[in-house]
Formats: structure tokens, sequence, C-alpha cells
């Protein structure tokens, strides 16, 4: 049980720390462009992102699904070791 836990990158991450990741790497332009949702498009924030990401399940899951793709990339991993 614990390998399996250790192996789910979303294991232990809030939606707040995905969405600040993602803010942060991608940018809010990128991340608009990538999950095209107003929340990153119209005046985004962490908060208002929250809110709809919260309150919207298939937003939610892109969000998520971007940021295993992105800590999974071979760049990222080499770019932090």
């Amino acid at each position: 049980m614990q390998s399996n836990q250790a192996r789910d990158p979303l294991h232990g991450m809030t939606l707040e720390k995905i969405v600040t990741f993602l803010s942060e790497h991608y940018g809010w332009d990128q991340l608009a462009e990538r999950i095209p949702v107003r929340c990153f498009e119209n005046n985004p924030s962490i908060k208002s992102s929250l809110t709809f990401l919260r309150r919207t399940p298939w937003a939610r899951a892109k969000v998520e699904a971007l940021y295993v793709q992105t800590v999974q990339s071979p760049w990222l991993q080499k770019s932090e070791q």
C-alpha cells in the first residue's frame, strides 16, 4: 500500500499546491491555452481558480492530469536533480 502512494504524484498534494505549481511553471497565459477555462483566462488568481475547480469536477480532473504529466516529464525530472 505504501509503495502505491509513493508512486502516486497526487499523493499529499492539495489542489492549492497543484494550481500554484502550474501557474508558476506555465504562467496563467500558457495554463489558459492548455486548459481553456475562464478562471485561467480572465483575471486569474489562485483563489478564483480554487473556487471554480472545487465546483467543477471535469476541470479539476484536467488540472490534475496536467500536473501529473508535468511532474512526470523527463525534462522536469532532470532539472530538479
